[in-house]
């Protein structure tokens, strides 16, 4: 009689594990379930992320010609492997900035108009939008070109700024330091000709009063 530590099922049983495929991976990329052994590694990608997002927001921004990836990830102090890790494309890098300028000038609004009254927050905001406007002009060619083929998202961006202005807009009806017959999207629309009217000569003081002459037809009749 067969003995049932021979049997095939017991021999079987009685073969050294097999290692989890799992535990190929680099030591690296295991993590226990906390997640502890990885998460330096993790910390450390986000902050090359950072560096070089906040790098391409200034370089597109003060950019008069293409903006050179390489000196990006050099500015940035990494490596222009650790670039394309992060954007494999140059398309990828832009989308990031965008989106973040866009983030960023929608979401103060609402900041803006916690620390200042209405009819400052707004005027605050516009040199916001400002900058935000001065940081495409750099990745204008590009976000056209990824727009067009569908390999950057087409944003809702005038939605975004029109929500933003109306946060600002309704404080001020309410407080009585702005007009409350306006309509967002007109104001979007004059703050859009106050850009293009000056994006050519780059003369930021013209770009400021012109600000200051909207900033003065938002104020109701009367008013200081």
């Amino acid at each position: 009689m067969t003995s049932p530590e021979t049997t095939p099922s017991a021999a079987r049983t009685n073969q050294p594990d097999r290692p989890d495929p799992a535990d190929r991976r680099n030591p690296v990329d295991r993590a226990d379930p906390a997640g502890r052994p990885d998460r330096p590694v993790r910390a450390h990608a986000r902050r090359n992320r950072g560096k070089l997002l906040a790098v391409a927001r200034a370089a597109f921004a003060a950019a008069e010609d293409t903006v050179s990836l390489e000196g990006i990830a050099r500015d940035a102090g990494v490596g222009i492997g650790t670039l394309y890790r992060h954007f494999p494309t140059r398309e990828a890098l832009v989308e990031a900035v965008y989106s973040a300028e866009l983030d960023d000038v929608t979401a103060s609004a609402a900041t803006l108009l916690d620390e200042f009254t209405p009819e400052v927050a707004l005027r605050e905001w516009m040199n916001r939008y400002a900058a935000f406007v001065a940081t495409k002009r750099g990745m204008v060619d590009t976000l056209r070109a990824g727009w067009a083929s569908g390999r950057i998202a087409t944003p809702t961006t005038r939605e975004r700024i029109t929500a933003a202005i109306g946060t600002i807009l309704a404080g001020g009806a309410q407080a009585g330091t702005l007009r409350a017959d306006v309509d967002a999207d007109d104001v979007t629309a004059m703050l859009l000709g106050v850009f293009l009217s000056t994006a050519a000569s780059d003369r930021w003081e013209q770009t400021g009063r012109l600000l200051d002459l909207v900033i003065d037809a938002l104020r109701p009749q009367g008013a200081p």
